[in-house]
């Protein structure tokens, strides 16, 4: 059995150039995938690209302190990831932080003004029935067509959510039988307003403005809305910013209240709206497309759930059938209408479109409203950080700085004390920052990894933490050699116990890493992702390479000889005389007595 093992540890120890060839493998593959994705330097983070930090704070509703917990948290944060992404913004980062804040970090190149917008429009989206409507300033509307010329009048690409729509002209209709319903929306009215008759459909299946006969005026506010509410909306000046923020503040969803829109024209128009009929969370799907077939451009498709497409089923029936004062809706979010269509008959298909003059970006934007608009929890924007450029780039090269210095160091240290082998450490440490940079190139596309400042701070401590595993490692060889071997067995003897160590050490670094990341939150879990990582890359370069490396330069004569230069040099280490093997004595002959 003895003979067994010692061939087994011979055979291992003599082709130490298949684990070289694998970790050589597999940077070579690494290396070849980063190049293929395109990705050939790692995603920095916002503290190094430059861009925008938004850090929200859940704000309970009376009563609903519970509300804010972990579920709803992480479903908000996802509604937020989903949102942003919606604008093409594939690099931003969302994430909670503490047990009510949410911080949204949005790079560099990014229209942060729009993207600031979507996220921070965080108020609850609901499908509210119209009863009266005018114009801020008092007078009447302007009344386009329903065909449009997909002008864009008044817009602002930086216009919160701007209001999204450009409603001159929308319509929405049955996404199954898009003939069977006419709709036509953007056209504002006097209080109470309301039509005698449905307006006829087109031969398209679209309602023409003007079709019908002409509406009285009744005069007045709706008789179903109270005196107080009467008041407020003829308080209401949309005009004023001031008083559009706080238009509807303290309603809840089975009350009337008041609100403010904008229309194509730019102009501020004023609603009473009546208790929400369909929630946000009933929408199961929205989206914009290019509507070629009937030329009506950029058109936004609702999906609802099965319980929304029975609600929305039933107040669009109600509003067609004059049961409201008005055959119109409002899409209400962040207490805003950003859409307003007319109905003329129950859309029961479970899905509608809404059409009009909409630009890719406005029916983008709208589409996006009505997938995440619904979020669990209301929030206020606490506060908003911007980091320029210039800033980042200074911070990028403080941080490259610093881990150049502390590189230096560690080498200058290596040479001075290991000599010949520092040769073996510094290639080590070469191997572990290409596998190092190559992977962190691959996990931002794969897995959204943004290389932030603390970060980098973690990759500078894991150039210590790797080094002290070649340490170990050239200190038990050492010791091997203090006690007479010469270097060949003692590489081999040395290995098992400083394996040992170099694992309990890394294990302990990897641990904290971990327990780092899971309760931290922000950019301290970049430091701990990386320093996990680098532990991790660091078990992996010393056993497929510094000690096959090891193995192989013991065969060469300046390290097996122990060249005073190579760090390994007898007498300059107080080794023992060399070890001799003394025979046992044999055992006295025994005679045999008679």
């Amino acid at each position: 059995m003895a003979a067994l093992k010692k061939g087994q540890n011979a055979s291992a120890t003599s082709k130490p150039w298949r684990s070289l060839a694998l970790i050589l493998i597999a940077i070579v593959a690494l290396t070849g995938g980063m190049f293929a994705s395109g990705h050939t330097t790692p995603r920095l983070g916002i503290d190094l690209a430059g861009g925008t930090s938004i850090t929200l704070a859940a704000v309970p509703e009376a009563g609903q302190e519970s509300a804010i917990n972990k579920t709803n948290m992480d479903t908000a944060v996802s509604i937020m990831e989903r949102r942003v992404n919606g604008l093409g913004v594939s690099e931003a980062e969302v994430q909670t932080q503490g047990t009510r804040n949410i911080i949204v970090n949005i790079p560099k190149g990014t229209n942060s003004k729009q993207a600031r917008d979507q996220v921070g429009t965080t108020a609850k989206l609901y499908f509210r029935p119209v009863v009266a409507t005018e114009l801020a300033g008092g007078g009447a509307a302007p009344t386009p067509s329903a065909t449009g010329d997909g002008s864009e009048q008044g817009s602002d690409e930086d216009k919160a959510t701007d209001k999204a729509t450009d409603k001159a002209t929308e319509k929405a209709t049955d996404g199954v039988s898009p003939s069977a319903s006419a709709t036509t929306q953007g056209r504002a009215v006097t209080d109470a307003l309301k039509a005698d008759e449905t307006p006829s459909a087109s031969p398209s299946g679209t309602a023409e403005d003007g079709a019908s006969p002409s509406a009285p005026a009744t005069g007045g506010t709706s008789g179903d809305a109270d005196g107080k509410l009467q008041e407020q909306y003829a308080a209401l000046d949309c005009t004023k910013e001031s008083v559009r923020a706080k238009a509807g503040d303290g309603s809840k969803a089975g009350e009337s209240t008041v609100a403010c829109g904008q229309n194509s024209q730019g102009q501020w128009q004023k609603y009473i709206l009546g208790p929400a009929a369909v929630d946000g969370t009933d929408v199961d799907e929205a989206s914009a497309v290019l509507n070629t077939q009937t030329g009506a451009g950029w058109v936004v498709t609702m999906d609802f759930t099965d319980k929304g497409a029975k609600k929305f089923a039933d107040i669009t029936g109600k509003l067609a059938q004059n049961q409201s004062p008005q055959n119109q809706f409002a899409i209400v979010l962040d207490n805003e209408v950003v859409s307003d269509p007319y109905v003329s008959q129950a859309l029961t298909g479970g899905n509608a479109e809404i059409s009009g003059n909409f630009t890719q970006q406005s029916a983008q934007e709208l589409a996006n409203m009505l997938s995440y608009g619904a979020l669990p929890l209301s929030f206020r924007e606490d506060s908003v950080t911007t980091v320029t450029a210039a800033l980042g780039d200074e911070q990028l090269k403080a941080g490259l700085i610093a881990g150049a210095i502390g590189l230096a160091l560690v080498v200058l240290y290596l040479l001075v004390y290991y000599r010949g082998l520092s040769f073996i450490a510094i290639l080590s440490l070469l191997v572990s920052a290409a596998l190092t940079y190559v992977i962190m190139s691959l996990l931002g596309p794969a897995i959204g990894f943004a290389l932030n400042l603390p970060a980098v701070c973690g990759a500078i401590v894991a150039i210590g933490i790797t080094a002290d595993s070649f340490i170990v490692f050239f200190e038990r060889v050492r010791d091997e050699i203090r006690e007479g071997r010469t270097l060949r067995p003692s590489v081999e003897r040395a290995w098992p116990r400083a394996r040992r160590t170099i694992l309990v050490s890394d294990f302990v670094s990897f641990l904290a890493a971990a327990v780092l990341f899971v309760v931290t939150v922000g950019k301290v879990q970049g430091f701990a992702f990386t320093l996990g990582l680098t532990t991790v890359l660091d078990v992996v370069v010393v056993f497929f390479f510094t000690k096959p490396l090891l193995t192989l330069m013991a065969r060469r004569k300046f390290f097996a000889s122990g060249h005073k230069w190579s760090g390994l040099d007898p007498k300059a280490l107080g080794a023992k005389p060399p070890l001799r093997r003394t025979r046992r004595p044999s055992a006295p002959a025994q005679t045999k007595e008679a």
